[in-house]
């Protein structure tokens, strides 16, 4: 049974719902301390992180076990301080990772999650706690919940305020929020702002060129897009393009410069390894995708840039090991049969990859 008996609760413990700290009336049985309001907070728990760490949980919220010495007892606070350490990063890539595949409700337990384990790492006040303030606040914009996206907007803008030591990286983080906020809002002039300053942030922290930068880039394009500012757009999604394929391409030669290649027991040999997590894969599928069909619908007389987009996708599929999707779109307008382009493609993608199981792919069957 997962029904909580209040007389069974010891007095002045009140148990809450994970999700939305309601008080609770059902737990988890399979870790039993986790607790919901209900049976709809549970499945989406559930569904969305509870799953992967359930049995973590448990030596987090039990009490410590009595030790023998004050080295051991330690050693014992490291080790939970560690589990909850990695499990804010999990959390936090999963909440992530959900919110560049769409699934924003899913995003919301996840992100929830890495908030509470921030609080009892960090404290209530730090600066950590602002990155799980902006995965929320991203979460309800997709859920078009505008004015709870503003309140953890606020609360992540005055952590910042109020820190003396915040990076560049999370001032790029809180400004490219804000500018979704704005965009969401139909204030385009305050989102250019926000997202000009996110661009200034995350290259003092990491680079004009870096992939981490390059949200902003596209976010910045959308708004040119929408105001109809084609050449400012184009030549923004062209730099998002060209820095992924700049480091996937890099990233590709240097894993086959240093053999780290996984073999298996028929001699194949696999890489794995994109040097992304699992939120940056999603992120890049994500822009590129979007790039591709924004270029196929108002650039029918450059196609190799649609061939650029799909070249850097094809590289990221095969490193993620997905080689079924490592093909290309046979209604692609920059790979249509009378495109000068599309018959070069084969001999484009051998000539980047001579030796590899990526030049052998069936690439003129698709470009029919």
């Amino acid at each position: 049974m997962n029904v909580i008996y209040p007389l069974a609760v010891p007095k002045g413990r009140r148990l809450c719902c994970e999700v939305c700290e309601a008080p609770a009336e059902r737990m988890c049985t399979a870790c039993t301390v986790t607790y919901y309001c209900g049976p709809v907070h549970q499945k989406a728990d559930w569904g969305s992180i509870h799953a992967k760490i359930c049995q973590l949980l448990i030596p987090l919220r039990t009490s410590m076990p009595f030790f023998n010495s004050e080295e051991e007892r330690q050693h014992g606070l490291q080790q939970l301080q560690r589990r909850q350490e990695h499990l804010i990063e999990f959390c936090y890539t999963v909440a992530q990772k959900y919110l560049f595949e769409g699934r924003h409700e899913d995003a919301v337990p996840a992100a929830l999650h890495s908030l509470r384990f921030r609080m009892n790492v960090h404290g209530l006040s730090s600066v950590e706690l602002v990155p799980a303030y902006l995965l929320l606040a991203e979460a309800s914009l997709g859920l078009g919940r505008i004015v709870q996206a503003e309140e953890y907007l606020s609360q992540a803008q005055w952590t910042v305020l109020k820190s003396t030591d915040c990076s560049n990286a999370t001032h790029s983080l809180l400004h490219r929020n804000l500018g979704l906020l704005y965009i969401a809002k139909k204030n385009l002039e305050e989102a250019r702002y926000h997202l000009a300053n996110d661009i200034y942030f995350a290259s003092c922290a990491f680079g004009t060129e870096d992939v981490r930068t390059s949200g902003g880039y596209f976010h910045l394009a959308n708004i040119f897009y929408s105001l109809k500012k084609m050449e400012l757009a184009d030549t923004l999604y062209t730099k998002v393009s060209e820095i992924w394929y700049t480091y996937l391409s890099s990233h590709y030669q240097a894993l086959l410069h240093a053999r780290t290649q996984q073999t298996d027991l028929l001699g194949k040999q696999f890489m794995n390894d994109t040097g992304l997590d699992e939120a940056q894969e999603a992120e890049a599928i994500r822009i590129l995708t979007s790039i591709l069909i924004i270029q196929e619908s108002t650039s029918t007389q450059a196609p190799q840039k649609g061939i650029l987009i799909l070249k850097t996708l094809g590289i990221l599929y095969y490193l993620m090991l997905e080689f079924s999707k490592v093909s290309f779109p046979q209604k692609s307008s920059c790979l249509s049969g009378d495109s000068k382009a599309s018959r070069h493609l084969p001999q484009l993608c051998f000539a980047h990859y001579p030796n590899s199981r990526l030049s052998l792919l069936n690439i003129p069957s698709l470009v029919m």
